[in-house]
């Protein structure tokens, strides 16, 4: 079982002062930060029981790719911060344990690199006020293998934290290493004027699946939908974006009934734990994705570390599986659960 209060601590330990602040920060007064684990704990399970598990497997599959587990890897900035190994080494700790990295624009590491490294990966894009910034990304990303791109739909602007950034930071990342651009260039902030023609736009260019991030509303995922995604992420951003927003748990269920068939739907924000996963998937989810617990990992242990953090989350999922009655991922259902 993970103590993922020991990890952040080891973290902590580990890290500058300034590096740990910056990836443990939230927005404003960090109360969603706060409550996001307590929402999930919040929902309870019903478990079915008289049901043969003995044959219990987690695999599941996201816009068609097999998975060990339905425990996908957050894109989360410049890993480099917390390793050496950066990207590059939760690349292959992800294609060891059959996980997919979802791996962030803001990256310490080059696309080119990290995909010579990894199983399946998609690529996370910010639509910036340069969009030919983002859209040469997401062209490369494609040339070098993501399956899909990733669009963070709720950061119009990044949120104020009490952390600011690290003193020091890489050097190098998929825009610093793109030709003629530089990093400190104003035009390479969030676009205020993103709408749904940019979702178009990059799946147009791209040719790739484009999946939604950041959406807590019925509304906002049948936008996206309408613009052409083929998935939504229901998402607090880790907490780091709008403060006070409505928990993932809670919105999880209203986005599912909204999109119907139509896409597949995931989630992130707090989960920790493989009765998490399971009340997400009785919520509509297909799959979760974690992101500070990869970074502690990263930072306490390297790739290795990460590699053991993914398949103990599979071995946690498999476990709540079989003790709810539900011997794969697609017997899990509404049933399971009650707020």
């Amino acid at each position: 079982m993970i103590d993922h209060a020991s990890l952040r601590d080891r973290a902590e330990a580990a890290l500058p002062r300034d590096v740990f602040a910056y990836f443990a920060a939230g927005a404003g007064d960090e109360t969603t930060l706060a409550r996001q684990e307590r929402a999930w704990d919040e929902v309870l399970l019903r478990p079915r029981v008289l049901r043969d598990v003995s044959a219990t497997s987690a695999a599941s599959q996201v816009l068609g790719h097999p998975i060990t587990s339905p425990v996908l890897v957050a894109p989360t900035a410049m890993h480099r911060l917390a390793h050496p190994e950066g990207e590059v080494g939760v690349a292959r700790a992800a294609r060891a344990a059959g996980s997919l990295l979802v791996l962030s624009m803001r990256s310490s590491t080059r696309v080119e690199a990290v995909a010579a490294a990894a199983g399946p990966f998609w690529q996370q894009l910010y639509v910036l006020q340069d969009r030919g910034v983002t859209d040469e990304v997401g062209r490369r990303a494609a040339a070098a293998g993501a399956l899909a791109l990733v669009v963070t739909v709720d950061t119009p602007r990044v949120a104020r934290k009490r952390a600011g950034l690290p003193v020091s930071r890489p050097s190098t990342g998929i825009i610093e290493s793109l030709d003629h651009r530089h990093v400190a260039d104003p035009r390479l902030m969030q676009a205020e004027d993103v709408g749904p023609r940019d979702l178009e736009r990059l799946a147009e260019n791209s040719g790739l699946p484009v999946v939604a991030k950041g959406v807590l509303t019925a509304e906002a995922a049948r936008d996206c939908v309408a613009a052409g995604a083929s998935a939504v992420v229901v998402s607090t951003h880790g907490g780091r974006q709008l403060d006070g927003v409505v928990p993932a748990p809670l919105a999880l269920p209203e986005v599912v009934e909204a999109v119907g068939d139509q896409v597949e739907v995931y989630v992130d924000g707090g989960v920790r734990t493989g009765s998490h996963v399971l009340k997400a998937l009785a919520l509509g989810a297909r799959a979760v994705l974690i992101g500070r617990p990869v970074i502690w990992a990263l930072a306490t242990g390297g790739s290795d570390r990460v590699r053991d953090l993914l398949v103990d989350m599979a071995s946690e999922v498999e476990e709540a599986l079989a003790l709810a009655g539900c011997p794969s991922c697609t017997d899990v259902g509404p049933d399971l659960v009650r707020r």
